[in-house]
């Protein structure tokens, strides 16, 4: 009995002490992780898109996080102070530079980090100016009244700062004084439409600077970055010529959006004729009568099947629209952001585009 009682305690601390032998390996394994988590480089993304896309060439070789969440509205949102002690340490930080994320001025003169590199998506392509077309509800009085009141305010400034150079300057400011008398006023700063990534012809070129940046940054994984690229690349290419196909094989080219319109650079690639309840930076979500009787018409009159709105949009104006006229409802994918559960799914800028494809084949037979 004393034997069995010996045998049972001696397998008791032998068990012992392979278990915590076992917790001392798990905890250094995982101390071994972090340690190998914090040597890759760490690079932040202000929205989705941006987000996908350096996920898909940064892999595994990157600590990737994005600072807008999966279903707030950019136009929006604002960074908290944790926000802005991510984006300090970051060593690569990409965002797109339009009116949408104005907030993204703030972080970067709080940037603290002179090894830190800054890419911006509207430097990457060729830009186009934000258009209002004919039926689209226009900006609400208050964003014209916030408009005029920076204009006002940027006129007094500039008025102030010339009055000091002709005061130095004397005859030279005298000469600038009489370009200022003959009503010649400095030219009104061009709004640029941000949505740069909405063709996929964009996305090509986004995705080639963006493995670029990440190569110099950390050269030792230049070749995984460039391999990633390559073949997500292709994978754009073959999308482009999916669309392309679709638009060549439809019916009609022109499509109507009961919503904000952020597919400019999208429409412009494949020669689409378009009609929209707002410009695709608007914050406004209610159309005048006019935009909506205007879209209904349009929609009865050319026979158009399909009526699209965006996400994460309440889609009252598309509603009412295919209310009026019996058109299909569609979403049309920006991509701006995701739902938290597409965020969830793995969703990404490919098969939310190839959702667009399907869709745009209905829209245009």
């Amino acid at each position: 009995m004393k034997k069995i009682k010996l045998i049972v305690s001696v397998l008791t601390v032998m068990l012992t002490a392979v278990f915590l032998a076992g917790c001392g390996s798990d905890k250094s394994a995982e101390k071994k992780e972090a340690a190998k988590e914090d040597k890759r480089i760490k690079v932040v993304a202000t929205i989705f898109p941006e987000y996908d896309f350096l996920r898909q060439i940064g892999g595994e070789k990157i600590n990737l996080s994005m600072l807008v969440p999966p279903g707030a509205e950019t136009h929006s949102f604002e960074p908290t102070p944790k926000d802005i002690k991510k984006a300090n340490a970051a060593d690569l930080f990409v965002y797109v530079g339009g009116d949408s994320d104005e907030w993204v001025d703030r972080i970067l003169k709080s940037v603290d980090n002179k090894k830190q590199s800054v890419a911006k998506l509207m430097d990457m392509v060729k830009t186009v100016e934000e258009k209002e077309i004919k039926g689209m509800t226009p900006e609400s009085r208050e964003d014209e009244d916030r408009d005029d009141h920076k204009s006002e305010t940027k006129k007094a400034k500039d008025d102030k700062s010339e009055k000091k150079s002709d005061a130095k300057s004397g005859a030279a400011g005298d000469k600038d004084g009489k370009e200022d008398k003959d009503g010649k006023e400095e030219k009104e700063e061009k709004e640029l439409d941000e949505h740069v990534w909405t063709a996929p012809e964009n996305a090509i070129k986004i995705v080639r600077k963006l493995s670029e940046k990440l190569g110099r940054i950390d050269p030792d994984n230049k070749g995984y970055y460039e391999k990633n690229a390559d073949a997500y690349i292709a994978k754009l290419k073959k999308l482009d010529a999916n669309f392309k196909k679709v638009v060549k094989n439809g019916k009609r080219r022109e499509i109507i959006v009961g919503d904000r319109f952020p597919f400019r650079y999208f429409a412009d690639e494949y020669k689409l004729k378009y009609y929209a309840a707002f410009p695709g930076c608007s914050t406004d979500t209610e159309a005048s009568a006019e935009t909506i009787a205007f879209l209904t018409k349009k929609v009865k009159k050319d026979k158009i099947p399909v009526v699209f709105h965006i996400e994460l949009s309440n889609a009252k104006v598309c509603t009412s629209i295919c209310e009026a006229t019996g058109a299909k409802k569609r979403q049309l994918n920006a991509i701006h952001n995701v739902t938290k559960e597409d965020f969830k799914s793995g969703a990404g800028y490919l098969s939310l585009m190839e959702q667009n494809l399907k869709t745009l084949k209905e829209a245009l037979n």
